[in-house]
């Protein structure tokens, strides 16, 4: 693996693994398998978070941990991994919300609401909760450590 690309690597690496793992975890919880967790949004691990701590942790092996861009790269980290357990997470949890309400007011109001709008599919599962996030922290950092290894940068 070239050394400039060593952080593309890993990040990628990273993200498609927790993309992979995603159909077993959800296995393991429900009993049943689900393919398309390869391809969801949310869930453990999260792939935000394993691919942007990768990314950083790659880019300090290869660049320094006293680098300019190993400082920016953590910023950039620290911002998506708070977007996907806050802003996300609460977004998706503000669609399920709405979901419910306008089931409830079919129901108990015998409203027949009938405008595209409420036919529309939309997943309400976007970010992550703080457990999610921890695995794919912890998912990038080993990735990228195993891969440092086989590089010989450790």
């Amino acid at each position: 693996m070239m050394l400039t690309l060593f952080p593309l690597w890993a990040a990628l690496i990273s993200n498609i693994s927790a993309q992979l793992i995603k159909p077993f975890v959800y296995y393991f919880r429900t009993g049943k398998f689900d393919i398309q967790y390869t391809v969801a949004c949310g869930g453990f691990p999260s792939s935000h978070t394993s691919t942007v701590s990768a990314l950083s942790l790659a880019v300090g092996l290869v660049e320094g941990f006293e680098s300019t861009l190993f400082a920016v790269t953590c910023i950039f980290s620290l911002i998506v991994i708070y977007d996907a357990v806050n802003v996300r997470y609460y977004a998706g949890k503000g669609i399920q919300l709405t979901k419910q309400l306008i089931s409830d007011l079919e129901d108990v109001m015998s409203l027949k609401l009938d405008d595209p709008i409420y036919f529309e599919k939309i997943k309400d599962v976007l970010g992550h909760r703080m457990i999610e996030a921890i695995g794919g922290f912890v998912l990038g950092i080993a990735i990228t450590l195993i891969l440092a290894l086989f590089n010989g940068l450790l």
